[in-house]
């Protein structure tokens, strides 16, 4: 098991998160100049945020459906759910903006029997497919907006500089399989080991950026069901919190808002305390929205958003590993591959 996945460093992970948000509490309850912030909290509706927990679950499980589909449709969902929640739960507790639960499958699967190459391609496949309802949200809303479709955009320079930057962040991953020179990692003893490495990682984004294309008109069910399933309902967490306070932002910009304030948290901090608040904080903030409702809406999404799958996530984790001690390669029935998925778009066995 990979050091930062070692089960007393989670739970250390875990108890440094909750001192955190027991500090971030009592900063909000006494600290100077929140009168109008503390105020706003205390008049939180109950039943709104209820809803927003469910909302969380949905989108946890949402998480659990693209991970099936994308690593092995013969997988158990008791397998499955053990794994991509435990993922989610490391994300949520590793300040390694989100590798900690990519890290944590790549284990459970090799522990469990799958391939090196199976699991390399499908990472980069599924990160990409998780990633793509949140680019593919960005351009929609701006070209809705630039449609005229939706009216009343607060900030246009804001909404159209995400929208083109999306888009081109989306042309640019979809050219690397031409760009790259992606030939099969060598074997031969006379390349050194540095080359052999950097083949290897060349190879398998190639390969795991095809194998999402093709796994997105294979199976799009499972596939757009769960990624859009991920965004949606977090988005609807963030939007019954604002319920909360008794505002409620237009769809589009609770839409952007919440895509373009998520990119704080890649910030490397715990649970994305701090980086995370300040970018939702921050991107409402530029589409005008009140600044008391949309902190205290934030925090109490972010509440919700980090503690739903760390708590999960954590008796996910210990089941898992249960199930790794007591069964024998539990993902071995999902490698190798019966035959490559390639740009034609054959599928494969799993």
């Amino acid at each position: 098991m990979p050091e930062e996945l070692n089960p007393h460093r989670l739970r250390r992970r875990l108890i440094e998160l909750l001192l955190v948000g027991v500090v971030v509490v009592v900063v909000v309850l006494v600290g100077p100049g929140l009168g109008s912030l503390r105020k706003t909290l205390s008049h939180a509706s109950g039943g709104w945020v209820a809803a927003g927990v469910g909302f969380e679950l949905l989108s946890a499980l949402s998480y659990v459906v693209v991970f099936k589909t994308v690593f092995c449709r013969r997988m158990s969902w008791r397998l499955s759910y053990q794994i991509g929640m435990a993922e989610q739960g490391a994300n949520s507790v590793l300040s390694v903006s989100g590798a900690g639960g990519l890290a944590l499958g790549a284990w459970a699967l090799h522990r469990g029997g799958m391939s090196t190459e199976h699991i390399a391609r499908r990472t980069v496949a599924f990160f990409i497919l998780t990633s793509l309802a949140n680019v593919g949200g960005v351009i929609v809303f701006a070209a809705l907006y630039g449609a005229g479709i939706l009216q009343d955009d607060p900030n246009p320079a804001l909404t159209y500089t995400f929208g083109a930057l999306a888009t081109i962040a989306t042309v640019f991953v979809l050219a690397l399989p031409r760009l790259l020179d992606a030939k099969p990692p060598s074997r031969d003893p006379a390349v050194g080991k540095l080359a052999v490495v950097m083949r290897w990682v060349r190879y398998s984004l190639v390969q795991g950026i095809r194998d999402g294309v093709v796994l997105l008109r294979q199976r799009p069910l499972g596939v757009l069901g769960g990624s859009v399933g991920i965004t949606v309902f977090d988005i609807a967490v963030l939007g019954v919190c604002f319920r909360a306070f008794g505002h409620s932002p237009a769809i589009g910009v609770l839409a952007l808002g919440y895509l373009i304030g998520q990119l704080g948290g890649n910030i490397p901090v715990p649970g994305g305390i701090g980086g995370l608040d300040a970018g939702l904080v921050g991107a409402f903030a530029l589409y005008h929205q009140p600044l008391a409702v949309t902190t205290a809406a934030v925090l109490v999404y972010h509440a919700i958003a980090l503690w739903v799958p760390a708590l999960l996530g954590s008796l996910a984790f210990v089941q898992l590993r249960r199930t790794l001690r007591r069964e024998r390669e539990p993902a071995a029935l999902c490698a190798p591959l019966a035959e490559p998925i390639d740009a034609a778009g054959h599928a494969v066995a799993v």
